[in-house]
C-alpha cells in the first residue's frame, strides 16, 4: 500500500498542474510583443488531429514504468515493468492528441489563408478574429456577424 502512495501522488501533481486548455498560451519572448488582429469568414473546415511533441509519451512511459515495477518479483517484476512503460507510452501519446479543424478563411482584405484552430466547432459562413504573433496563430474565436 505505501508503495502506491509516491506514484499516486506524483501522478496528481502532474495532471492538476496543467494549464487550462481553452485559453490560449503564449511563450515567455512573445507575451509582451503586439499582436495582429485579422477577420475573415471561414470557407470550409474539417477535422484534424495533432499530433503530440512526444513529451507525453516520454512521461506516460516513465509513470508506467514506475507503477509496473510495484508488480511482482523477479523475472514477473521485470515483465510488469516492462509492460508498463509500454502501456503508458502509449497512453501517453494518445492523451495529448488534440482534436482540431483546419480551417480556410477569407480574410476581410481579400487573402485566403489556411489556419489550425483547436477548442471549438467552426462551419461554413462563420465570422472569425484571428489573433496572429508573427506568422503564428495565436488565437481563434468566433465573431457575431
Amino acid at each position: 500500500m505505501n508503495k502506491l502512495i509516491l506514484p499516486i501522488v506524483t501522478l496528481a501533481l502532474l495532471v492538476g498542474g496543467c494549464a487550462n486548455p481553452n485559453q490560449p498560451t503564449y511563450n515567455s519572448s512573445s507575451y509582451n510583443e503586439i499582436k495582429t488582429l485579422k477577420y475573415g469568414t471561414v470557407l470550409s473546415e474539417r477535422a484534424v488531429t495533432i499530433k503530440d511533441s512526444g513529451a507525453g509519451t516520454f512521461l506516460g512511459a516513465g509513470i508506467g514504468a514506475i507503477l509496473g515495477s510495484l508488480v511482482g518479483k523477479g523475472a514477473g517484476n521485470t515483465l510488469a515493468t516492462l509492460g508498463g512503460g509500454l502501456a503508458g507510452a502509449y497512453a501517453g501519446d494518445k492523451i495529448n492528441e488534440a482534436n482540431a479543424e483546419e480551417l480556410t478563411v477569407e480574410l476581410n482584405s481579400g487573402e485566403r489563408v489556411v489556419i489550425i484552430a483547436k477548442g471549438n466547432s467552426y462551419m461554413r459562413g462563420d465570422r472569425v478574429e484571428i489573433i496572429t504573433d508573427g506568422n503564428r496563430v495565436a488565437s481563434v474565436k468566433r465573431v457575431p456577424q
